[in-house]
């Protein structure tokens, strides 16, 4: 069985020979469920994130006639949506792919296991959902298939370790509700003050065992700068490319995740 740290790194090097597209198969094949676990996925997920409800040859861009739809406007928005979810892929992809996991399994103490990848990765996701959805019904949109891409790598990744099929779904099940549980968790602690992100922090990402409160400030601390660096993007470069940098988790310089001021022009525009 495979560690989480030896799939992060083999994740990390294929993305650099390979296109990251092409790996997740056509990316509208992906939004309808397949298998019987992603049946309950999507049952479990209406509550928050309702199953984008299209026929499988409008999500591919086909030509169905809509009553009551000019043509030309149905295929600028299936056009739009391919754009966001071909973003929505490069976002995830960020979450796993430009986090340092093995600085977060040292500094927080945690194993290296694929629960804590998981955990992990919960977290960045969660950031850019806060993120998207500031930026209106395409953003919300955007979230539903980052969310909808995190569990296909999830199952993926679970079956490389060599988890037992029957014991993956179980767990998929709970993990699923663990994510609605941790979304609500920071949803509160984010509006909240250092204390109570602190506890929403303790509760999920260090599933209550965390002894050092040092550890805990190292990740309010992050989780803080990381908003505000987030929110300094703009959002409509978020939408079209879906590239997110992180910061490292210890900060070498402070002030460099203030938010840039806007740069001034003369009147020859330089």
């Amino acid at each position: 069985m495979k560690s989480a740290r030896l799939l992060v790194k083999e994740d990390r090097c294929s993305g650099e020979d390979r296109n990251r597209i092409s790996q997740w198969g056509p990316v509208c094949s992906l939004l309808v469920p397949v298998s019987s676990t992603q049946a309950q996925w999507g049952r479990a997920l209406s509550g928050t994130f309702q199953w984008p409800q299209i026929s499988q040859s409008l999500a591919c861009g086909g030509s169905e006639q809509i009553p009551g739809i000019d043509v030309q406007w149905n295929r600028k928005y299936h056009t739009t949506n391919k754009k966001i979810k071909i973003a929505a892929l490069r976002m995830y992809t960020s979450c796993v792919e430009k986090t340092d996991f093995e600085e977060f399994f040292l500094r927080c103490q945690m194993p290296d296991t694929f629960n804590s990848w998981f955990l992990i990765t919960l977290l960045h996701v969660w950031m850019c959902l806060v993120r998207m959805k500031q930026e209106g019904r395409s953003g919300k949109y955007m979230c539903r298939i980052i969310v909808h891409f995190m569990w296909e790598d999830v199952e993926q990744r679970g079956r490389v370790m060599g988890v037992n099929s029957y014991i993956l779904k179980k767990n998929m099940i709970l993990m699923t509700n663990n994510f609605y549980a941790a979304i609500l968790g920071y949803d509160e602690g984010i509006l909240s003050d250092d204390h109570g992100l602190a506890a929403a922090l303790w509760r999920t990402f260090f599933n209550q065992k965390c002894e050092d409160p040092r550890q805990l400030e190292l990740l309010v601390e992050y989780v803080r700068k990381q908003m505000q660096y987030l929110d300094s993007m703009n959002g409509e470069d978020l939408l079209l490319t879906g590239e997110v940098s992180w910061r490292p988790l210890v900060e070498k310089n402070p002030q460099s995740v203030l938010k840039p001021h806007s740069p001034t022009y003369n009147d020859e525009g330089l």
